[in-house]
């Protein structure tokens, strides 16, 4: 093989990646780094902790079990982690709406079905623009929303609005986790080439304990929406994948990594 047509088959040769979210996600990307060339570094940078209220989680977890929801709502990976966790039962009379892909392929890696993911906009309001026409339109309906402590409510509140018989509880709480030094110490010279950053949460550590990130770095967002929070947390963003997929990140990266070349 030729250097052109390596540098084709891996065009992240000599790249080092930091991945600052472990799991199933953080080491099926890394895998996929890997298959592109990259040195990935898995550092997990945030961690859920029990909800402060247990009591209320079970029990809408128990009635999920029972059949009393029409639909259920996930909105991130972190959420199908605390399902599995607690072995949550859903029934084939409940209905599943998953928020992006990157949530959807959770679901299915745990064993877990969905009903509905947005086909253009990986978001609460992409899901809410497409809600009516995979519901045909049916109100009331009861849904369960599982959500971060610190999520926004706007999935909630939208499909209040519409006139839906919404119960949301809070399924875990995010906090931080610090780096090794040698992570901090490879980010400030250079030495990592990419960060990549796949939710505000993520970013608000990024920024707190690598920042501020060398220009050299390249910062590359998970969609849109991600990019935008990020940017709110005071953190730079270089590169935004056009969805809020795996697959769309590592290419964003790749087509960053032709330019650098360049």
């Amino acid at each position: 093989m030729s250097k052109a047509q390596e540098g084709r088959a891996k065009p992240l040769k000599g790249w080092r990646v930091l991945i600052p979210r472990g799991g199933p996600w953080g080491h099926g990307i890394a895998a996929d780094l890997r298959a592109a060339g990259a040195t990935p570094v898995v550092a997990p940078m945030i961690d859920f902790a029990a909800t402060d209220d247990p009591e209320a989680l079970a029990r809408a977890l128990a009635a999920l079990a029972r059949g009393e929801f029409d639909w259920l709502t996930v909105t991130s990976a972190t959420t199908v982690d605390v399902l599995a966790s607690q072995h949550a039962v859903i029934p084939e009379t409940t209905r599943v709406a998953a928020v992006g892909e990157t949530t959807a392929a959770a679901l299915k890696a745990v064993g877990y079905r969905f009903d509905l993911v947005p086909s253009e906009d990986n978001t609460a309001h992409g899901l809410l623009a497409e809600w009516e026409a995979a519901t045909g339109g049916v109100i009331p309906l009861r849904v369960l929303t599982l959500r971060s402590e610190v999520a926004k409510p706007l999935l909630t509140e939208g499909l209040r609005r519409i006139g839906h018989d919404v119960q949301s509880v809070v399924a875990y709480r995010t906090v931080g986790v610090p780096v090794d030094d040698d992570v901090k110490r490879d980010v400030a010279s250079g030495a990592v080439k990419a960060i990549l950053v796949t939710s505000g949460s993520v970013a608000e550590q990024v920024h707190q304990q690598l920042g501020p990130v060398p220009e050299g770095v390249v910062i590359a967002a998970v969609g849109p929406r991600t990019a935008k929070d990020a940017r709110a947390a005071g953190l730079r963003v270089d590169v935004t994948a056009d969805e809020q997929t795996a697959d769309s990140l590592i290419a964003a990266l790749v087509a960053a990594a032709g330019e650098w070349a360049d």
